[in-house]
């Protein structure tokens, strides 16, 4: 494993332990942040524990010809339940991942320090939000990261059902539709699975995040 310190650097990929950590320490500034998804990395970390970096082999991703929309998600698309807004409230979206309960975890990985330096890079243009609206109020979304040709997705956020699924089912036809590669989801989980995702070798992800 590498220790990072001041200077801006990561090591190749392939140098990842078999859980896929591939670097501790550094920091989160923007230029650092913004290296590490150019170079098929992200941050992972329990708050108050050092910064550990992740480059996972396999790599879950979904290649936009293979979403699955289920017959009843396509009658709540249909019905128009939901709004849906890109980047409009950042802040809030991030807010609200940190905030929600989720099944098996104990507290959250999105420290408040993660929360601003995404902020940040919300504000140079560089994070991404997808909002989620039902009767004017905030009931799911998610937040990435949009390399131009990949976006990388970090959390998504649901109160009431189906929001976190409409906000994801939503950017999958926007990244279709401006021609981006793929939707990278980092690591397994059942729910993407469901949704059309799967797990491709790091070697072939990092293809395609190369051949911008």
């Amino acid at each position: 494993m590498y220790y990072l310190f001041k200077d801006l650097f990561f090591p190749p990929v392939t140098e990842a332990d078999e859980e896929g950590v591939l670097a501790i320490g550094g920091d989160l500034s923007s230029e650092r942040l913004q290296l590490a998804y150019k170079s098929g990395i992200f941050p992972w970390f329990n708050e108050g524990d050092p910064i550990l970096w992740w480059a996972p082999d396999p790599r879950m991703v979904l290649f936009f010809d293979e979403l699955v929309i289920s017959k009843s998600m396509r009658k709540i698309l249909n019905k128009k339940i939901f709004k849906v807004t890109y980047n409009k409230n950042f802040r809030e979206v991030i807010s609200n991942c940190q905030q929600i309960k989720r099944d098996g975890q104990n507290g959250t990985w999105i420290s408040d320090e993660m929360i601003e330096a995404y902020c940040k890079l919300n504000d140079e243009g560089f994070a991404k939000s997808v909002e989620v609206w039902q009767d004017d109020t905030l009931v799911g979304g998610l937040y990435g990261i949009d390399l131009g040709h990949v976006f990388c997705g970090e959390s998504m956020f649901s109160k009431v059902s189906n929001a976190s699924k409409t906000a994801f089912i939503a950017l999958a036809l926007y990244l279709k539709k401006e021609n981006y590669k793929l939707l990278d989801c980092q690591v397994y989980n059942p729910h993407l699975e469901s949704l059309g995702c799967r797990e491709i070798d790091r070697d072939d992800f990092m293809s395609i995040l190369k051949s911008k």
